[in-house]
């Protein structure tokens, strides 16, 4: 059944690979369709489970495989995770100070300030973190080509199976709260399934140049995981709560983070 996939280009099998996450990434956005703009309780609940999912994914999809990786490369485990996961951070730190410079122009439907900076922020982080996402699956594929002992194709697969499963609930979790600060629903949806456009052309980079990119691939997944938890903490979790809906936020940040969790378990 497989045969005719077994026999591409290891470049090409990333790329459909990835495309597959990033329709999984665009269901999950597209739920932002059948939501209605006037229930706030529902959509602050909506943020938070974004939340939920973002430290979910920022130590199973990212922190805890970077670690496994330095393990295996001999480099002390927590060395690439503490580095990257704190340069992640300081990088938006910076990136906050420069979005209002943008924002503007691409956040129109948004009209309060404070919302712009946080939906801004949110929308990159995701995008950001979707990158070692798709170097990840384009590396597992080229390194099936180059006969690495620990590579495998059927490993490859399973890895853009799960993270297009995972991609789901990160759609929702971009397309949800951009809704949430009054973007139109079409545009809700383009940034949400935006965040996953970058995953197949990251997997081509990585499976083009997978001896190159695997030495700093734990680097890169710290620092994905880093800027998410610096958003989660600075502009998802207040943001959730600014309009008294704190209950309701913290189980749903609760609720996005089992679900996340769980996916990546059991998928990773």
């Amino acid at each position: 059944m497989f045969a005719w996939f077994i026999q591409l280009n290891p470049i090409i099998q990333a790329l459909l690979g990835t495309l597959f996450t990033w329709g999984m990434t665009a269901f999950g956005a597209a739920f932002v369709f059948f939501t209605k703009k006037s229930n706030p309780k529902f959509l602050d609940g909506m943020l938070a489970f974004a939340g939920g999912v973002m430290i979910a994914a920022s130590f199973w999809s990212l922190l805890s495989p970077a670690i496994e990786m330095a393990d295996t490369n001999g480099i002390p485990p927590w060395l690439p995770a503490v580095i990257g996961f704190l340069l992640g951070g300081f990088f938006l730190l910076l990136v906050d100070r420069f979005i209002p410079l943008v924002k503007d122009k691409v956040m129109s439907d948004i009209k309060d300030p404070k919302a712009k900076q946080r939906t801004a922020l949110l929308v990159f982080s995701v995008t950001l973190h979707n990158i070692p996402e798709g170097l990840a699956i384009g590396v597992a594929f080229g390194a099936v080509a180059s006969d690495l002992s620990s590579a495998s194709l059927t490993a490859a697969i399973a890895l853009a199976v799960g993270i297009g499963i995972q991609n789901f609930p990160e759609g929702m979790a971009v397309s949800m709260p951009l809704r949430r600060e009054g973007m139109s629903k079409g545009k809700s949806f383009w940034y949400g399934q935006f965040s996953g456009m970058v995953e197949p052309i990251s997997a081509v980079v990585g499976a083009f140049a997978v001896l190159f990119i695997q030495p700093i691939l734990p680097y890169a997944l710290s620092f994905a995981a880093g800027a998410m938890i610096f958003v989660v903490a600075k502009e998802i979790i207040p943001g959730s709560h600014e309009k008294g809906h704190t209950q309701l936020a913290s189980m749903c940040l609760m609720i996005g983070f089992a679900i996340m969790m769980t996916l990546d378990v059991a998928l990773g």
